[in-house]
């Protein structure tokens, strides 16, 4: 399954001055496959080792961080010959081993001839709790979120229509190919960006062993909250978690606590949301007070918002029949809006883009605003159907400065007053505002 992210471990391959790699990203997005797959299409031999299966490599750390010996073992147990430069060392679900996560400052330090790559699903929730002697300074750290739009096409062979979204996009020209473009995109909505959910789709053409596959990731994501928190902070980030699809449903799709249960306060339910936005499940996207340069020093952190991390796994927590979401079924039109947004806020940042919200004394709403490389704020409406009239975004656009604004809907694209228009299925080209 060809990822986008194989471009950065090639560059980070061919780094001189390389240090040990650690990539982030939520369970069953595609880490261990995306690693392997780069490591034995670009090394001699892979060295893999799951800390979480192999409690026997783990004792290797345990005398101590000396580079030399740590690697002489592991090659010994394993029966690999570990060769400098030519061979890929993965540590997946590292998390498990304190103490080879600490290593990695090490091989940073006295042996950057070795390449080691590092990944875990609950990465960011060991970190957070303090209990790991994280290498600050010794490590390259990128994430690997939901396959996009872009690569579900690519995943289902479907290359050359990706290719030609990409030149109508940068060309601002209408696409011929629009509609079909739209029924893959209902296809994505429906699916969303789980390798499993993908490939089970592309073997069997079945939305039922889709559905299968969706629900198991969704209760896996349970079952690791209640494997990796107390039994009191497992209660409240299911709380959390289960009411998002409550959350999003409402018109104005500010979080609001009163949701999980009468009377809940902010503070009570703080550390939950941090485990779901450190295990990488959630988007947590903040309210701005002005459109200025940078967008992160206006943020109000009382005012979020909070979207699934794949709009597939949306749908499932919905219960939302497939078969709606391809056809386009007008029972749908009351939960359009928000899959729509969710699809839309999860393509922002898979395309490397950090996405806040705007809203004028309750009166007027920019789904998101998001700043590019240039630091130029760039307002972005969002609109689940050809009907794209609204106030907000030339209120937004009267109150600062901006180069342009965008507004992403069923529509062909197309370009008038200031506001360039892109179809919903060509999100993924907004990484260009990122490179």
């Amino acid at each position: 399954m060809k990822r986008k992210m194989s471009k950065e471990l090639l560059k980070w391959k061919n780094d001189k001055e390389k240090m040990p790699l650690i990539v982030y990203g939520a369970r069953q997005v595609g880490k261990t496959y995306t690693i392997l797959s780069f490591g034995k299409e670009n090394y001699k031999n892979v060295v893999y080792i799951n800390f979480e299966d192999n409690s026997e490599i783990a004792k290797i750390f345990e005398q101590d961080l000396k580079i030399e010996r740590i690697i002489k073992e592991i090659s010994v147990n394993l029966g690999i010959t570990i060769l400098e430069e030519d061979t890929l060392i993965f540590f997946d679900e590292i998390q498990a081993c304190e103490r080879a996560l600490t290593s990695l400052k090490y091989f940073a330090e006295s042996a950057f001839k070795y390449h080691v790559i590092a990944a875990g699903s609950l990465l960011g929730i060991a970190i957070n709790r303090k209990r790991y002697s994280f290498p600050v300074g010794k490590v390259k750290m990128i994430t690997l979120y939901p396959l996009d739009f872009e690569e579900f096409l690519w995943a289902i062979e479907k290359e050359d229509l990706a290719n030609m979204i990409r030149e109508a996009f940068e060309g601002n020209k209408e696409f011929a190919l629009h509609n079909l473009a739209n029924e893959y995109y209902r296809l994505y909505l429906a699916i969303g960006g789980m390798p499993r959910a993908i490939m089970e789709y592309k073997e069997k053409q079945d939305m039922d062993f889709v559905t299968a596959i969706l629900k198991d990731i969704n209760n896996s994501y349970i079952a690791d909250m209640a494997k990796y928190a107390s039994s009191t902070e497992t209660t409240k980030i299911m709380a959390v978690y289960n009411i998002i699809p409550a959350q999003l449903a409402k018109e104005n799709r500010k979080f609001q606590y009163k949701l999980i249960k009468s009377g809940a306060r902010s503070y009570e339910y703080e550390t939950a949301i941090n485990w779901l936005n450190a295990s990488g499940i959630i988007n947590q996207c903040g309210k701005i007070r002005e459109g200025k340069l940078p967008l992160s020093a206006f943020v109000e952190p009382e005012s979020f918002k909070i979207y699934m991390c794949d709009v597939g796994l949306l749908c499932n927590k919905f219960g939302i029949p497939t078969n709606i979401i391809i056809v386009e079924n007008e029972k749908l039109n009351e939960f359009k809006g928000a899959l729509t947004e969710n699809y839309v806020c999860s393509s922002l940042v898979q395309c490397g883009l950090k996405p806040y919200y705007w809203e004028s004394n309750g009166k007027a709403e920019v789904n998101f605003v998001v700043q590019d490389k240039e630091g130029n704020i760039i307002p972005i409406e969002v609109k689940s159907s050809i009907h794209t009239r609204s106030k907000s975004l030339n209120l937004f656009k009267s109150l600062y400065t901006i180069p342009y604004a965008i507004r992403i809907s069923n529509k062909n694209f197309g370009y008038e007053n200031g506001i360039k228009c892109i179809p919903l299925y060509s999100v993924f080209c907004l990484d260009e505002l990122c490179n």
